[in-house]
């Protein structure tokens, strides 16, 4: 099965969504802000990075770029709860770049995040 980075600031939101995808048998690894995230991906590379927008030290926006620039063939699903904006406006901004694949705002349904991991990854 594939492996997937969460990259996700909220503890407890980012261990239910790892528990989520490893009982579907994903190998999943977890960062807790975008500097962590990167650094994680760069030492070991995963087709799948999902990825919240609003986070301390380096925003998901950013880190998508960095993605888009350095690892154009990486998959990412954005999330975002909002922040000083609207969520929406986050991820209507995030789903423009090329590896952005799904959008969710949060909260949304684990079957269509599952769904639409199954769809991407497989």
């Amino acid at each position: 099965m594939a492996r997937i980075l969460i990259i996700e600031d909220n503890v407890e939101f980012r261990d239910v969504l790892k528990k989520m995808l490893e009982r579907q048998d994903y190998e999943v690894m977890v960062a807790s802000d975008g500097e962590e995230g990167i650094k994680m991906f760069r030492d070991n590379p995963t087709p799948l990075v999902i990825t919240d927008i609003i986070m301390p030290n380096k925003e998901g926006v950013e880190l998508i770029f960095e993605f888009e620039r350095d690892f154009p063939d990486t998959k990412i699903i954005a999330i975002s709860g909002g922040g000083k904006g609207a969520a929406n406006d986050y991820l209507n901004a995030a789903s423009n770049i090329p590896n952005v694949k799904r959008t969710f705002q949060k909260p949304f349904a684990m079957d269509e995040m599952l769904q639409a991991v199954k769809e991407i990854v497989g």
